[in-house]
């Protein structure tokens, strides 16, 4: 046998080696990416090594996504051409594979917390009310909330959430915050609801005191506007018979204070 015959492939072996199938050369031969060889005797192609290293580079190419058109003209190419093209090809994957890892970090978001729903400072503030030992009702009202307040007022909503952090920083605070968070499911006639209005009156008049707002401004309604008004009282006072109670309770003590009347 000489080295010819021993060095030439039929379709069926150029296939397997490059691993395509036969019907995909016979495709890249109708298209004109890869040249046709002339048949032997017995009407046959066979193929040379040159054909391994055509085929190869088009199947490669053709995994990476480049158009069989573009992978037609850089065949043609000169190796100067051809190696930058490879290089630009390179350049493509990378912004594609990290355009995966994006991907991934996103999906892997949706089991780990609320990170994919709401900004980095708010999302830290609801994984602290957890730790603080809020219920999961009430974790889940405060990020919905969130959630409505950051897509309507971006901006402001960084602000009111680095309040919102710095109170929670505050000892007291923290237990306040418990206490109110478990008066959601007390009788609006609980005796305790008293007491807990007290501290919340109190808490309040001396913030506004601290801000310098004048406390006929305190009520809601006026500090902020009617739409933030709506989406707090949606996600707050709606959701308890008790704390709708408790709210009159505060308002009550606010409007019996000597700060309040003072001004009036």
């Amino acid at each position: 046998m000489c080295v010819q015959e021993v060095s030439l492939l039929t379709i069926k072996r150029l296939a397997e080696y490059v691993g395509v199938t036969v019907r995909a050369v016979r495709h890249y031969h109708q298209t004109g990416l890869l040249p046709e060889p002339e048949r032997d005797a017995s009407g046959y192609r066979r193929y040379d090594a040159q054909a391994v290293v055509h085929l190869i580079r088009i199947k490669t190419m053709a995994e990476a996504g480049v158009p069989l058109t573009r992978i037609q003209e850089l065949m043609a190419a000169d190796p100067e051409r051809f190696a930058q093209a490879v290089d630009e090809i390179d350049q493509a994957l990378a912004r594609q594979i990290e355009e995966l890892r994006q991907r991934r970090r996103r999906v892997a978001g949706l089991v780990a917390g609320e990170h994919l729903f709401l900004p980095a400072e708010i999302a830290e503030y609801i994984e602290e009310l957890r730790a603080l030992g809020v219920s999961e009702r009430g974790v889940l009202v405060e990020r919905d909330g969130w959630i409505m307040l950051a897509a309507n007022y971006p901006d402001k909503a960084l602000e009111w959430i680095a309040q919102k952090r710095a109170q929670l920083a505050d000892t007291g605070f923290r237990q306040f915050y418990r206490t109110y968070d478990q008066a959601h499911d007390w009788d609006p006639t609980d005796p305790r609801l008293a007491d807990l209005a007290d501290t919340m009156a109190d808490r309040f008049l001396r913030e506004v005191e601290a801000a310098g707002v004048d406390t006929a401004d305190w009520t809601m309604q006026k500090v902020l506007s009617d739409d933030e008004q709506a989406l707090l009282g949606a996600y707050v006072n709606d959701y308890s018979p008790a704390w709708l109670r408790l709210n009159e309770l505060v308002r009550e003590r606010v409007e019996r204070s000597p700060m309040t009347r003072d001004v009036k």
